[in-house]
C-alpha cells in the first residue's frame, strides 16, 4: 500500500509557495495600519484571527453542503493539534506585528524568518530525527545567505533590543507549530486543514480579546476606511487563505523544506517594496533574493526527488 505523504508532494510544496509569498504581504499591510492610527500589534492580530475564523467557517459552511466529507481525526489528536496551533500563532503572529512596530518591517521580519529556520531544524533533529543532508545544509546555508545579504548589505537602520527579542520570540511560535504540523502528520492520519485553521484562530480570537481590549480594540483615525480595507485584506489573503495553504502543505513536507520555502515572505516583500511603494532596488536587494529563490528552488526538488524514490521502493516492496 503506497503511503498517503508521499503522494500530494508537489501540490503541497506550490500550497507552501503560495502561503509564503503571500505572507510576505502582511508585515507590509500592517505597517500600513500602524501608520494610519493607533492600533497596536495584539488588536490588529486579534482583528487578523476573527477576520480569518469568519471567512473559514464560510468556507466550511459552504463545504458541507458539498458531497464529499472528508475523514475524522482521533478527537485527543484533534484537540492537541487545535490547541497547539492556536497557541503557536498567536505568539508567531502578535510578537511578529510587535517586532513590526518596535524595530521597524526590515529588522523584525528578516531576525523572525533568519531564527526560524535554525530553530526548526534543531527541533526537528531532536523530536523527529530529520536530517538535513548535504544539499539540505547547502539550501539552509545559502537561504541564510540571502537574508544575511538582504540585511548587511541595506542602509543601516536602528535595531533595537527589545524588538529583536519579540522577533526571536515569533520564529520561536512559527517554528512549534510547524514542528507540530509536521510531527503529527508523520502518520499520514486523517487531517483537515481549513477545520484545524479554524479551530486555532478561534484559539487565538478568544486569547488575544481580553489583551487586545486593555490594548485599545478599536483604531482611532481620519482614515477608518483605509484601515478597514487594509484588515479585511490581512484577514482574508494573508491569514486565511496563506495558513489553509500552509497546514495542507506543511503536514506532507519535510519541516527543514517547510521553514526555508517560507523564507519567500522576504522576497515578495522586497518586490511590494520596489513596485508598489516605490523603493530603489539595490544590488543588496537582487543578490539576497536570489540567493533565497535558489534555495527553495534546490530544495523543493530535493524534495521531490525523494518523493519518487520513496514511492519507487514503495512500488517495489
Amino acid at each position: 500500500m503506497s503511503n498517503p505523504s508521499a503522494a500530494p508532494v508537489g501540490r503541497s510544496l506550490l500550497y507552501l509557495i503560495v502561503a509564503g509569498v503571500a505572507w510576505g504581504t502582511a508585515g507590509a499591510a500592517a505597517s500600513l495600519v500602524f501608520r494610519a492610527g493607533d492600533l497596536g500589534p495584539l488588536a490588529l492580530s486579534f482583528w487578523r484571527c476573527l477576520g480569518g475564523l469568519v471567512l473559514l467557517l464560510g468556507a466550511l459552511a459552504l463545504r458541507r453542503r458539498g458531497a464529499g466529507r472528508r475523514p475524522a481525526e482521533p478527537r485527543r489528536r484533534r484537540v492537541l493539534r487545535v490547541l497547539g496551533t492556536g497557541l503557536g500563532l498567536t505568539v508567531f503572529q502578535s510578537a511578529y506585528f510587535a517586532a513590526v512596530q518596535a524595530t521597524g518591517l526590515a529588522v523584525g521580519t528578516v531576525v523572525t524568518l533568519g531564527a526560524g529556520p535554525v530553530l526548526i531544524a534543531l527541533g526537528a533533529r531532536l523530536t523527529m530525527g530529520e536530517r538535513l543532508g548535504r544539499g539540505g545544509s547547502a539550501a539552509v546555508a545559502g537561504a541564510l545567505a540571502g537574508l544575511a545579504v538582504l540585511v548587511l548589505g541595506g542602509e543601516a537602520g536602528d535595531v533595537r533590543p527589545a524588538g529583536v527579542a519579540l522577533a526571536v520570540l515569533s520564529a520561536a511560535g512559527y517554528a512549534a507549530v510547524t514542528l507540530l504540523t509536521r510531527w503529527l502528520g508523520q502518520d499520514g492520519g486523517g487531517t483537515d486543514a481549513l477545520s484545524t485553521t479554524a479551530g486555532a484562530f478561534a484559539v487565538g480570537t478568544l486569547g488575544l480579546l481580553p489583551m487586545a481590549v486593555a490594548e485599545g480594540l478599536l483604531p482611532h483615525t481620519a482614515e477608518l476606511g483605509r484601515v478597514a480595507l487594509l484588515l479585511g485584506y490581512i484577514a482574508a489573503v494573508p491569514t486565511a487563505l496563506a495558513y489553509a495553504l500552509y497546514f495542507a502543505g506543511a503536514a506532507v513536507v519535510r519541516a527543514a523544506t517547510v521553514s526555508v520555502i517560507m523564507l519567500l515572505e522576504p522576497v515578495s516583500a522586497a518586490v511590494i517594496a520596489v513596485t508598489v511603494l516605490g523603493e530603489r532596488l539595490t544590488a543588496a536587494t537582487v543578490t539576497g533574493t536570489s540567493l533565497l529563490l535558489v534555495a527553495v528552488a534546490g530544495l523543493a526538488v530535493a524534495e521531490m526527488r525523494l518523493a519518487a524514490v520513496r514511492r519507487r521502493s514503495e512500488a517495489f516492496g
